[in-house]
């Protein structure tokens, strides 16, 4: 065996003295000095390899776990009733009833995604799949909450490009619909792309699996893919680090993805579970080998005895350190019994998947791993996987924020439509505006129907899925965010972003039952970005409680930033709602002439952050909308009970853009018009008519009630004391079809359409026909 010779554990201990590289690994001095103390001696080369990545802010949440701890406090017994598996797991899991569980999580491939858009979006989503299949679960949908630089800058077309070649290619091949999501394009995203991807995966209650090393003698099997050289470092180099102002460098940390083969190890791992043959399944995803054998091991009895010889390469001269951190994708650990051994290689061998066994469970309470004949790492693996550095990082109240939200720089100063016509040109222009218009460039790449259980999908508020046949169970899940919002207060920017996704779910008849989340903010190490993350945690924290839904996990991505300017906060927060029958499903528009439509709650002129406040006015000031959450869970209520009554043929949730935006999706939605009236809810609310037209209240959605159920739905309000006003009817089908705001425009669907769909097939090209 050609190569140099490795730097043993026997050599640590003899040469004290020796520099390492770890600055280059991403440790800072005192991080070093540190695990220097924890091992008695210097570490090996192997070993600080393993430290680094899993010490590293993307795997150790050192900078973000003090914080997340809210979660795990903040709930009560109702929010326990549904919880099987709450956050520290691969994916949260969640009893739907009838015996079935739902596993759902989101995370983020945002630096990967700059550098090598393709394949950091793709290896995304492979990542966050495998953390789906290690639950025991069969993967069943997608989704992705995706935000770009400004939608004309000439390098935001590489990277939607990319970025959506690569979330469609790997999840059509995987045979996975996309459910929904979000896009946004925003200059604060130029340099710093953002790419979430939520998977969910389906599972009967006896089939749930977690992940652990424990049964002394168990062996330790690594299957799947042959490790590589890409990846290395991709979560302590690239992930955790800000991009410098030389652009791109990092190229050997973005992964290379390989859906065929994770298609094929979806199945082999399902007849792994399904023959009993693992007592559990660990991805390989973020640091490789080190995160799989730290974890496993931490998370068992004992210890773990691993020979690194054993490790199937593509690249034969990859050294102990690079097999350690590489982040090849496709692969899986597995702790299997000897006596289920052979039955456990059978079905590898049947399903084709390559398999080595490189050591097995001990009592030692250590992890060791051997190479070449030297042993290279003896650490306690808790002080890898577990026990590394908690920071409790400088927070400082940012110096800008009180000009931000000055009432100087409110949008109650700004100019307002004062005729019809301005009126009308301006619902056009937001309609039109590269976050409100229409993304079927980006969603007609994807596959929203394979599998044939998706009964929501774009352009529906929320996403919807089919678990059983039979019975017609079901889920739905909606994400958003506003980084906007959470620009002028973090705190309330992230209740609204909960508030948001919560109300979507409703909208589509399902009851909103938990949460996931991915936290993407700036570099930990500005006091100003601290403090956004802490009051975003402390704002997501406490609205889950008061709506009553838990955080099952998630993820949290800093350090997106270029140079000392940082995104704007951006909290993605993704719901599950439980349906008793997909059929009942309300989509996000009317599809008859002649329904009703009831505009339901309060309308307050709150236009701060507003996307009419960008579009007209490219203006960013204020504070954002109110968050009543009593107000989002009355209203959720009434949604449901209405829902279960089949008293609603539509409902569209109002949020960027207000009503006109929620006419522009309704009517849009199956090509049918509409006639409104706004001057009652000018005359009840005290607004005028751009606050009519444009605010962005929380805890209001638009619904269209069939003449028949009008005097129930009427009453049900009313038994509610929930605010609702009548405001206009639906009307006009075809070439005809118009929105009509009385006694001031009418607006042609044939021109508001074209004008949705021109924004981003002007910048990329044309769409992909369905």
């Amino acid at each position: 065996m050609t190569g140099p010779r490795p730097d043993t554990v026997a050599d640590a201990a003899a040469t004290p003295e020796k520099e390492q590289p770890y600055g280059a690994l991403g440790l800072k001095e005192d991080e070093y000095l540190s695990i220097r103390e924890i091992l008695g001696r210097r570490p090996t080369s192997g070993e600080l390899a393993m430290y680094s990545v899993m010490w590293s802010e993307h795997c150790s949440y050192k900078s973000s776990k003090m914080y997340l701890r809210q979660f795990g406090k903040k709930v009560n017994d109702k929010m326990k009733e549904r919880l099987l598996v709450g956050m520290g797991e691969n994916a949260g899991v969640v009893d739907i009833g009838e015996g079935w569980a739902v596993t759902f999580k989101v995370e983020s491939h945002n630096h990967p995604s700059y550098i090598e858009p393709f394949q950091g979006a793709a290896t995304g989503v492979g990542g966050i799949i495998r953390d789906i299949i290690s639950m025991g679960a069969r993967p069943v949908a997608v989704m992705d909450q995706l935000r770009f630089g400004a939608i004309d800058d000439p390098d935001t077309a590489r990277v939607v490009h990319g970025v959506v070649s690569g979330i469609s290619s790997y999840a059509n091949c995987l045979g996975l619909p996309n459910l929904g999501g979000e896009t946004v394009f925003d200059r604060v995203y130029q340099a710093n792309p953002l790419v979430n991807a939520l998977g969910v995966g389906v599972l009967r209650h006896e089939d749930l699996h977690t992940a652990n090393a424990s049964g002394l003698g168990n062996k330790v099997v690594l299957f799947g893919a042959r490790t590589g050289g890409d990846g290395i470092g991709g979560a302590s180099i690239l992930a955790s680090d800000s991009f410098s102002e030389g652009g791109p460098t990092k190229r050997p940390a973005v992964q290379v993805g390989d859906p065929f083969a994770e298609k094929v190890l979806i199945e082999c791992c399902l007849e792994l579970f399904q023959g009993e043959l693992v007592e559990g399944i660990q991805d390989l995803g973020a640091a490789g080998i080190s995160c799989a054998t730290s974890e496993l091991a931490a998370n068992g009895d004992g210890g773990m005895y691993i020979e690194l010889d054993s490790v199937l390469l593509r690249d034969p001269s990859l050294t102990a350190e690079e097999i350690l951190m590489s982040e090849s994708q496709e692969r899986m650990m597995a702790v299997v019994a000897p006596e289920k051994l052979e039955a456990f290689l059978a079905v590898t061998a049947k399903w084709d998947v390559e398999t080595s066994v490189l050591g097995e469970v001990t009592d030692t309470n250590r992890l060791i791993i051997n190479w070449r004949g030297e042993e290279i790492v003896n650490v306690d693996p808790s002080t890898v996987a577990v026990d590394g550095p908690v920071y409790e990082r400088s927070v400082a109240y940012p110096a800008w924020i009180d000009a931000l939200q000055a009432s100087g720089v409110r949008a109650s100063g700004l100019a307002r439509a004062t005729a019809g016509e301005e009126l009308r040109a301006q619902m056009v222009a937001v309609a039109a505006s590269p976050n409100q218009a229409s993304v079927d460039w980006i969603t007609n790449q994807y596959d929203k129907y394979v599998l044939g259980n998706t009964a929501l999908s774009f352009p529906d508020g929320a996403g919807m899925i089919r678990v059983d046949e039979e019975s017609g169970l079901g889920v739905a899940i909606a994400t958003d965010a506003n980084g906007r919002y959470c620009q002028l207060d973090p705190f309330v920017g992230s209740q609204l972003a909960l508030a948001e996704a919560y109300r979507n779910v409703a909208t589509s008849g399902a009851v909103p039952t938990a949460v996931t989340d991915c936290l993407n903010f700036g570099s930990p190490e500005n006091p100003e970005v601290m403090w956004q993350f802490s009051r975003a945690v402390e704002g997501l924290s406490d609205a889950c409680l008061a709506l009553e839904v838990p955080v099952t996990g998630g993820n949290v991505s800093l350090y997106n930033q270029t140079g000392d300017t940082p995104i704007h906060p951006t909290p993605v927060v993704g719901v599950l709602g439980i349906i008793d029958d997909v059929a009942r499903r309300i989509p996000s528009g009317w599809q008859d002439q002649g329904e009703h439509l009831y505009l339901l709650g309060v309308t307050r002129d709150e236009l701060d952050g507003s996307a009419w406040a960008e579009t007209v006015h490219d203006h960013l000031g204020g504070r954002p909308p109110v968050a009543d959450l009593a107000a989002e869970r009355a209203l959720a209520e009434l949604l449901h009970a209405a829902a279960q009554g089949g008293l609603l043929s539509g409902a569209v949730d109002l949020s960027e853009g207000g009503l006109a935006q929620a006419l522009t999706d309704g009517a849009l939605r199956f090509g049918v018009g509409a006639r409104v009236w706004i001057d009652e809810i000018m005359s009840r609310d005290g607004v005028d008519e751009t606050a009519a037209m444009f605010s962005e209240s929380q805890a209001r959605v638009l619904v269209a009630v069939p003449h028949e159920e009008e005097v129930k739905f009427r009453g049900l309000c009313s038994g509610r004391d929930f605010p609702v006003l009548r405001i206009g009817v639906t009307d006009g089908a075809g070439a005809e079809a118009s929105i009509e705001v009385q006694d001031r425009f009418t607006l042609p669907l044939a021109e508001l359409g074209a004008a949705s769909r021109e924004t981003l097939t002007a910048r990329f090209g044309p769409v992909v026909a369905e």
